[in-house]
């Protein structure tokens, strides 16, 4: 990863626009953006686990010539780059997709990994969110008691947290028995720490040592108590953030898919809840914003409007405006 900042300047030009290189992935970014900052440390581990594959950062404002040529609209951005021609996009701040389209991008998805290669992308998606729970299925959907129980935990404290399904991935599923000589799940971690399993969570919330823990690593919380926890967590889960139902790629109402459609076109990176999984929040996001239908968009916690609102700030030009002066107010 290239730190100087005249040096990246020119190193990146060498690598897009001039000498035909090999495989290079260049992180658009702004010193602003707090998802850069998260996908910079995402970007450094992936620079050590893949030595074959050039990696460089370009400040978009800076570089205003590339970010011109390459119609850079939104950070973070990753392209990959192949001999000097552009060869995929990636927006957002979702480390693994990056992790896998570098897997994919190096020629090594496909290999059988060793136990350094699992080692190396268990890091990268432990990483990846400050608190991130292992876990058999989803927080919305678990398929175990004990993996409910913590995400019951969680939510009561209000918390954001990262997810992954072991049962979608038998490697990661025994590696991470092995990473954190613990046999058991669901595992957490806080800040790449492993804190533990269901019994010491459950034990750590009842002393109480599990509030603090967790605050230290993201920061005075809510307070106990405060029905709206939760939700206060939610819509500042990323700067952008979109409750709907369904999911940007399979929206399940065309109001969701309306708005998903405007915020992709105005190059608007955001994250998502999908209200149908979770009745709790359905109902209480509606007290919360004063607002009764879905979906809603948050920007910085702040409640932007629904589908006919963001449909007219789309119309009006004023939609990445709106969205950006909400990012620098933060």
């Amino acid at each position: 990863m290239v730190s100087s900042r005249p040096l990246f300047f020119l190193v990146a030009r060498l690598l897009m626009v001039a000498a035909p290189y090999g495989q290079v992935v260049a992180h658009f970014w702004a010193p602003w953006s707090e998802q850069c900052k998260h996908m910079d440390t995402v970007l450094q581990e992936l620079c050590r686990t893949y030595p074959q594959t050039g990696f460089v950062r370009v400040e978009a404002e800076e570089v205003v010539d590339l970010s011109e040529k390459y119609s850079v609209a939104v950070v973070p951005l990753f392209l990959f780059f192949q001999s000097g021609q552009l060869v995929y996009r990636l927006e957002g701040a979702d480390a693994l997709a990056l992790t896998e389209k570098v897997q994919e991008y190096s020629g090594t998805s496909t290999a059988a990994p060793n136990t350094e290669d699992v080692e190396k992308r268990i890091k990268v998606i432990i990483d990846s969110e400050p608190i991130m729970l292992f876990m058999k299925g989803t927080p919305e959907a678990p398929r175990c008691k004990f993996s409910s129980k913590v995400v019951g935990v969680l939510r009561e404290l209000g918390i954001s947290f990262g997810h992954f399904d072991i049962l979608s991935d038998e490697k990661i599923r025994q590696g991470l028995k092995e990473y954190s000589q613990w046999p058991t799940f669901p595992q957490l971690y806080v800040k790449a720490e492993f804190i533990g399993g269901c019994d010491i969570i459950l034990e750590m919330q009842q002393s109480g040592e599990l509030r603090k823990t967790l605050e230290q690593a993201l920061g005075p919380s809510v307070q106990p108590g405060d029905p709206t926890a939760r939700l206060k967590s939610l819509v500042t889960r990323s700067p952008i953030m979109l409750f709907m139902k369904g999911s940007p790629d399979e929206p399940r109402c065309g109001f969701s898919a309306r708005v998903v459609e405007m915020l992709r076109g105005a190059g608007v990176s955001f994250g998502h809840f999908d209200i149908l999984g979770d009745d709790t929040v359905r109902q209480g996001l509606k007290e919360y914003s004063q607002w009764p239908t879905y979906p809603q968009l948050y920007a910085n916690g702040e409640f932007i409007g629904g589908c006919d609102i963001v449909t007219e700030l789309d119309a009006a030009g004023e939609l990445l405006s709106t969205i950006e002066a909400a990012q620098q107010a933060a």
